[in-house]
């Protein structure tokens, strides 16, 4: 038996949420509903604006490695972070969820700070991020462990992380110790934007080294530059051996083998939907690695994403175990 069953790699960061209006978000000049980069005076300028305010440890990997955590895998989880008062309490707070948290801290007196994104939620619960890096962004090879890779049973790669100068160095050592002792690669697209940015680079790692790909509806289209969403989840369940892909309120589609399962959403009141793919990738790799049925697998993790979104945060504060209990799923 392997020391981890998953361990993830990403961004390292603390989320500052607030609630605003459509109005703010324009004001402002934020793009509601998806992830933009800011710089750390622009991360200063939002801070101000914004009312009260929730800090909590975020990072989309980490939000679901924090779920495999919380079920109860065995898991640990990569990303960087400064040793600064925000970076402490990223580092316990991973701990505390019980996974292995070991990555190096960059140091005191280095020039970027521990990573923060202001997520600002409106009333119908949709997240507008506003991501500073920081330090996260230069996660590179020296801050991955071989012999780590080797004893995870999967790993899972966050696409976020592509923004970086050695995040590609990085994740191609970590996949290599991962295969190398017959482990295997989850990847999730993240967000439209990041595919934007780096479909090239996604689609080579797709087509040589994933074995599950995590993505929503709008990754899956601007991963196939097409608007035949049909066709571009044939297109991918040609290149990986399971697909996962989320669908919002028409819940999931599961396709392997030549099989598709379709997973209805949770219906649930959308307070906050941040993490929500996060929190069904998190609830899905423990179905798999546990070693049910992928459709039960999607439907742990419809049953996860409607958890989180029913609270302020990215992680799920319920008892997930006794959740799918409740729903036949255990």
């Amino acid at each position: 038996m392997k020391d981890f069953q998953i361990v993830g790699i990403g961004n390292a960061m603390v989320d500052i949420l607030a609630r605003c209006d459509d109005r703010f978000l324009a004001e402002a000049g934020v793009e509601k509903g998806i992830m933009q980069l800011i710089d750390m005076p622009r991360a200063v300028e939002l801070y101000a604006k914004i009312g009260p305010a929730r800090e909590v440890s975020g990072g989309s990997a980490a939000n679901t490695i924090a779920v495999v955590a919380a079920l109860g895998g065995r898991t640990a989880y990569v990303g960087k972070v400064k040793d600064d008062q925000l970076g402490q309490i990223f580092a316990h707070d991973m701990r505390a969820q019980g996974a292995v948290y070991e990555t190096s801290f960059a140091a005191r007196d280095a020039v970027d700070e521990t990573g923060r994104c202001i997520v600002l939620v409106t009333p119908d619960g949709e997240r507008s991020m506003n991501t500073y890096l920081g330090v996260t962004e230069f996660l590179e090879p020296s801050d991955i462990d071989p012999g780590q890779m080797a004893q995870a049973e999967w790993i899972y790669l966050e696409g976020y992380r592509f923004d970086g100068p050695d995040s590609h160095a990085a994740f191609a050592k970590a996949i290599n110790a991962t295969k190398g002792h017959g482990g295997k690669v989850s990847l999730t697209l993240s967000d439209p934007f990041c595919v934007e940015r780096h479909r090239d680079a996604f689609r080579l790692m797709i087509r040589e080294d994933v074995d599950l790909l995590f993505c929503n509806r709008a990754e899956l289209l601007s991963m196939y530059r097409t608007e035949d969403f049909e066709g571009a989840l044939a297109q991918a369940a040609a290149e990986v051996e399971i697909l996962a892909c989320t669908d919002s309120e028409n819940g999931a589609h599961i396709v392997s083998a030549g099989e598709r399962w379709d997973v209805p959403a949770m219906r649930v009141e959308i307070v906050d939907a941040t993490g929500a793919g996060d929190a069904f990738a998190g609830a899905f790799l423990w179905g798999l690695v546990e070693g049910h049925p992928l459709d039960i697998c999607g439907r742990m993790g419809c049953a996860a994403a409607g958890s989180v979104i029913t609270h302020i945060g990215p992680r799920p504060e319920a008892d997930l175990r006794a959740l799918f209990l409740k729903h036949g799923l255990l």
